[in-house]
């Protein structure tokens, strides 16, 4: 399936499953590769960003263009690796019921709001803010501004 086509679907979706399927692909699209605990803390970002700013969904948030990779990459992208796309799945799902029912906003990355890939890229608003994690190949930032 194309990102393209499950972005579409995901609209038709009733809440808060199409939230949970937008925070699904953006676990496997910018960390399916990487440790449970580093999905596990870009899904808190995204929640904290949810929390801090319209607009008034998850998706909204992580379609936001140049901020998460469901606006950077290619529609076309190809969704292949079930695998992965499950473990996302789950971890999604876990994130938000904690997030949403118990209040635990930052077990992993408390009060980070951005990441990167640090051995790829270093964005210039980190020198604006405060590591707060290294977990797989993810830096995770407050910023300070």
């Amino acid at each position: 399936m194309t990102l393209a086509t499950l972005l579409m679907i995901a609209n038709w979706l009733p809440q808060p499953i199409a939230d949970q399927t937008c925070l699904t692909a953006t676990l496997y699209l910018e960390a399916r590769d990487q440790p449970v605990l580093g999905q596990v803390a870009i899904a808190e970002v995204a929640l904290r960003r949810r929390a801090s700013k319209p607009p008034e969904n998850l998706c909204g948030v992580l379609m936001a263009p140049k901020q998460f990779a469901l606006s950077i990459v290619s529609p076309r992208f190809q969704l292949r690796n079930i695998g992965a796309w499950n473990r996302a799945w789950r971890i999604a799902g876990t994130t938000m019921t904690r997030w949403a029912i118990s209040g635990e906003h930052g077990s992993v990355v408390p009060a980070a709001d951005h990441f990167f890939a640090y051995q790829r890229v270093t964005p210039a608003w980190a020198a604006h803010g405060e590591q707060v994690a290294l977990i797989g190949d993810h830096a995770f930032y407050r910023l300070t501004l």
